[in-house]
């Protein structure tokens, strides 16, 4: 099933501080498509930024399988997808999955990406992640890319 699906994740250093976020909406998405969009999103951020040291945590299994094998990947974003793979070649890159559970901060930047029409960039921690990225900090559970 095909509509409008969002996608967000936040940058974060080594002593887990703020780097910055993004909310994305994506068009005529599966959640796959969100997922992988997301994915190559965060690279190519990453990459703009210099930031050569990237740990990509999902909560999607198909978007780590899919660094394994094209085959996941709609044809439609193969292109941009053996880009993004070119890209991490650069980095020290890792992708990992984590539970549903530790994804509350990019679940909630997804929603704000629906709303949007063009990708946002939040230098900031926006407040409806505050509690959520607080905990996490703090060394509980919350969704985060690490460079």
């Amino acid at each position: 099933m095909s509509g409008l699906a969002g996608s967000g994740g936040i940058f974060r250093n080594g002593n887990a501080d703020h780097l910055g976020s993004f909310a994305i909406k994506v068009e005529n998405g599966s959640v796959l498509k969100a997922e992988l969009v997301g994915a190559m999103t965060t690279i190519e951020i990453a990459h703009e930024h210099n930031w050569r040291k990237l740990w990509l945590e999902t909560d999607s299994k198909l978007v780590v399988s899919a660094f394994k094998s094209i085959s996941i990947v709609p044809w439609q974003l193969w292109q941009r997808w053996n880009q993004c793979l070119l890209l991490t070649q650069s980095m020290s890159f890792v992708v990992t999955h984590i539970y549903r559970e530790g994804n509350h901060c990019a679940d909630r930047l997804a929603n704000l990406g629906l709303a949007s029409t063009e990708m946002v960039w939040l230098a900031n921690v926006h407040t409806s992640i505050m509690d959520d990225f607080t905990r996490n900090k703090l060394g509980l559970p919350c969704f985060r890319f690490v460079t």
